[in-house]
């Protein structure tokens, strides 16, 4: 278990379950026959435009099965998948491009303006385009059309612009390609950076599949009904927490996923109920969406078992209200973009105590440790949690001071920092406690204060700049950044910085809120004393630190 290639345990899916629907998109049903096929003639044209083992293929795509099919047969040529999110602009995009060295990338045609601008100042060869609705059924696209209902975006054909449709017109018998799974890349992943710059994450296929099989065969192995269940794909297939479960309880064991593109919440509740759907995954803000829906009491959710939460604190009021909505608790999933799924609730255990993130899964090692001396901390002591797995990749791309800052040896072991702080229980469940301050979490995104900071820098009257997260119970935290401008400044307030800010961040992390002040506190060695301020914020709001902050 573990040392399969990422595309293993589909295509054994796809010979076992043929008939069953893989994919529902948009209303429109794909079996694995049909998805594999399309996987293939995929993969055969990458190779036609020269794409081989290791070259990087950016694919800047909303939650399609377009993105589905670019991902598994990318890896079936051996090309390392550099999944970006597609409301990324220009500015954050060219870094990545530039950053991964990648010389293909696939858009949306709604998305592919920013990359129209940029493609002169890039080393990109290749740039396949897309729109959401190529794949569905004719009638569906002339409907939408009719109803103005299918945005396209205008795209400037060259020869080096390809449609995604062309594409799978290829054989179906891709090359061959001998790939090895812990030497080989499987895909880079960008999260944010404490130097402003976000930071590439390189997986293996081992790093990858240890934690997917990991919560197949072991965390859900006496709950998920193999070629008869269903899941409901909400999250951006673009994170490591969404991707990993989609794989894990969908596509690699012959289950049907049903893939929403965006998180309309009627569109949600009308899925659930009309495909009976088992799983699913979302973020604090997601259920809390969901239980404010005005008509969410007239859908059936009777169907729903197995409800999972990542990506930020669960509030004890939704986990409630939940459970007398749906009748089954949420359970917890944490873990992150470089240690991959750490810990899960187990369902046999019942409904999950508060706060808590579960067990770890036995690929994944965890330590918890005082975060200033990295000692180990008595069980049932707030300490910083340490994560390792024996073959995955331990450091970030073109990186070294960064790798240096987050991952750490200890007694001949790499551990990465995650930043989190937690303790063990006597159940032998981590709980959590709280994030360092340089982290937020807005809608589940995690948000590099450091990455705003920097921006926000950038503009010619900014001296100073401190990013800090507002606690809102609707989103878990809004962006909200207090500046220090130029003595000479005139003219420049709030709107013109997050105008600033909009064109070259995505919109998650682009600042709710911007204050402006004479001076920042630093350290005598002059370190920003983020934690200070946002300890300021919490008294100012009339709300305690977090236990475990200062």
């Amino acid at each position: 278990m573990g040392t399969e290639l990422t595309f293993t345990r589909f295509e054994e899916a796809c010979a076992a379950y043929p008939d069953n629907t893989a994919i529902v998109f948009l209303g429109d049903k794909f079996t694995y026959r049909e998805l594999k096929d399309k996987v293939d003639r995929f993969a055969t044209s990458l190779a036609g435009l020269e794409i081989k083992k290791g070259d990087r293929l950016i694919v800047y795509l909303s939650n399609s099965v377009q993105l589905i099919i670019a991902f598994l047969a990318a890896q079936k040529i051996g090309a390392v998948v550099v999944l970006v999110s597609p409301i990324y602009t220009s500015h954050e995009l060219e870094y990545m491009i530039a950053d991964s060295g990648a010389k293909t990338l696939i858009c949306h045609d709604t998305n592919f303006g920013y990359v129209q601008e940029i493609l002169p100042k890039t080393g990109l060869k290749n740039v396949i385009v897309t729109n959401l609705l190529d794949l569905v059924s004719w009638p569906k696209r002339a409907i939408a059309t009719l109803l103005d209902k299918a945005p396209r975006g205008k795209v400037q054909r060259s020869p080096r612009i390809h449609t995604f449709r062309s594409l799978l017109k290829g054989d179906p018998s891709p090359p061959s390609v001998e790939i090895d799974p812990i030497k080989d890349l499987s895909y880079i992943l960008y999260t944010g950076g404490t130097t402003g710059f976000p930071k590439g994450v390189p997986g293996n296929h081992w790093g990858h599949t240890s934690y997917v099989n990991d919560i197949t065969d072991v965390v859900f192995k006496d709950h998920l009904l193999h070629g008869r269940d269903t899941y409901i794909a909400i999250n951006p297939l673009f994170h490591i927490m969404a991707l990993g479960l989609f794989l894990a309880v969908g596509l690699n064991v012959g289950n049907t996923t049903v893939l929403m593109p965006v998180p309309q919440v009627d569109a949600i509740l009308v899925a659930i109920q009309r495909y009976g759907v088992r799983w699913m995954l979302g973020v604090p803000a997601l259920y809390r969406m969901i239980l404010e829906n005005d008509r969410q009491d007239t859908y059936d959710l009777s169907t729903l078992r197995y409800c999972y939460c990542g990506g930020d604190v669960l509030p004890r009021e939704v986990l409630l209200r939940w459970k007398e909505r749906v009748g089954a608790p949420i359970y917890q999933v944490y873990g992150s973009t470089e240690a991959g799924h750490v810990t899960y609730s187990r369902p046999e255990a019942g409904e999950p105590p508060p706060m808590s993130i579960g067990e770890p899964l036995p690929s994944r090692r965890t330590i918890i440790v005082d975060p200033d001396t990295l000692q180990q901390t008595p069980k049932g002591e707030v300490g910083e949690l340490l994560v390792t797995s024996e073959n995955a990749i331990k450091q970030y791309l073109n990186k070294p001071e960064e790798t240096a800052r987050s991952f750490v040896a200890l007694n001949g072991v790499i551990y990465y920092r995650t930043r989190d702080y937690v303790r063990e229980g006597d159940d032998g469940q981590i709980y959590y406690v709280e994030r360092s301050a340089d982290i937020l979490k807005h809608k589940g995104y995690r948000v590099s204060a450091s990455e705003v900071e920097a921006v926000l820098q950038d503009h010619p009257v900014v001296v100073g700049a401190c990013v800090i997260g507002v606690p809102d119970p609707k989103v878990g935290e809004r962006v909200k950044a207090i500046v220090v401008l130029k003595d000479d400044a005139k003219g420049v307030g709030a709107a013109e910085l997050i105008n600033f800010c909009r064109g070259r961040l995505a919109p998650y992390k682009v600042p709710s809120y911007i204050e402006f002040r004479d001076m920042l506190p630093k350290s005598k060695v002059g370190k920003l004393l983020r934690r200070e301020i946002r300890d300021e914020e919490y008294r100012r709001l009339d709300k305690e630190t977090p236990a475990g902050s200062g």
